[in-house]
C-alpha cells in the first residue's frame, strides 16, 4: 500500500507550514486551477502503531464532521474536499506500520488577519503619549468593521455547538485576491485550522474560547488591543445566548489575572 504522506508523490505539493502535529501543503483539487489545502497527519513513531492509527483516524475524522457541520450550517470555514484514513499496513518483515491520515479542504486565498492587521497598523502614525494613537484607530472604520466581522465569526461558531480550542488571528483568515494591498482589511473572515476544535454547548468552553483569542489577540496587535471590545459587542449580537457566556468570560478573565500574579 502506498504511504499517505504527500512529500513522497513523485509531483510533492508545496509545503506552507508545519506544526508539532500535522503539516500543510498546497496543491491542487481535480483540476490545476483549484487550488487547494492539504493538512496531512504524519504517523507518531514513538506510538504504538496500532494507538497512533487510531488516535489519528479519530481526530482526522473528528475534524472533517466539524468542517462539514460548520459548512451545514452557514459557519464562515473552508469547504471540505475530501478525507484520506488509511488502513494499517504490513511491511515485508512483518511489523504493522501507519501511514497517518490528511484532509483535504479548500484553499482560502488571501491572508491571516495577524498579517494584514499588522501591517494596516504599521500605516497608522504612532503618537507621543498613545492616546491619540488609540483615538485614531478607534475612529478607523475599516479596523472596526475587521473586528466586528471576526466577532460574528466567532459568534457563528458557538452558536452552532463548535468550540475552536485554538482561537488567534493567526487562524482567522480574510478571504481575498492574494495579489491585494497586504494591508488592506477587506474580505470576509474564515476560520481555519480546527486540529483542537470540538463540539460543546459549555458557557465556560466558550468563554475560554474568547479568552484565548483576547490574550492572542492583545499579545500580537498590542496598539489595537483596547478594541477587542468591539469583538466581544458583535459576538454578542450574533450569539443569542451570550449573556452567561459574557459573565463566564469575566470569571475567566480574573482567574487568567490570578495567575500572572502568581506566576
Amino acid at each position: 500500500m502506498t504511504s499517505n504522506d504527500p512529500s513522497t508523490a513523485s509531483n510533492p505539493p508545496a509545503l506552507v507550514a508545519q506544526g508539532a502535529e500535522a503539516r500543510i501543503y498546497r496543491t491542487t483539487y481535480l483540476s490545476p486551477d483549484c487550488p487547494c489545502a492539504l493538512k496531512y497527519r504524519p504517523p507518531k513513531p514513538y506510538r504504538h502503531p496500532v494507538l497512533d492509527a487510531r488516535l489519528t483516524r479519530q481526530r482526522i475524522l473528528a475534524e472533517a464532521r466539524i468542517l462539514h457541520k460548520c459548512r451545514r450550517e452557514g459557519v464562515p470555514v473552508p469547504a471540505l474536499y475530501a478525507v484520506d484514513v488509511e488502513e494499517d499496513s504490513v511491511s515485508t518483515s512483518g511489523a504493522t506500520k501507519t501511514n497517518g491520515g490528511s484532509l483535504l479542504t479548500e484553499w482560502i486565498t488571501g491572508g491571516p488577519v495577524r498579517a494584514r492587521l499588522n501591517a494596516w497598523l504599521a500605516t497608522v502614525p504612532t503618537a507621543a503619549d498613545g492616546e491619540q494613537d488609540l483615538e485614531q484607530l478607534r475612529a478607523e472604520t475599516s479596523l472596526k468593521a475587521l473586528l466586528q466581522r471576526m466577532g460574528a465569526a466567532v459568534g457563528s461558531l458557538h452558536r452552532v455547538g463548535i468550540v475552536h480550542g485554538d482561537l488567534t488571528t493567526s487562524n482567522l483568515m480574510l478571504r481575498g485576491d492574494e495579489e491585494a494591498e497586504k494591508a488592506d482589511l477587506e474580505g470576509e473572515i474564515v476560520i481555519i485550522d480546527f486540529g483542537l476544535a470540538s463540539q460543546s454547548s459549555s458557557d465556560e468552553d466558550r468563554a475560554v474560547d474568547l479568552y484565548v483569542l483576547e490574550r492572542a489577540f492583545g499579545s500580537t496587535h498590542p496598539r489595537a488591543e483596547a478594541l477587542f471590545e468591539e469583538v466581544i459587542k458583535e459576538y454578542g449580537k450574533t450569539f443569542k445566548q451570550s449573556v452567561p457566556v459574557l459573565r463566564k468570560l469575566e470569571d475567566v478573565r480574573m482567574r487568567g489575572r490570578k495567575r500572572s500574579m502568581l506566576g
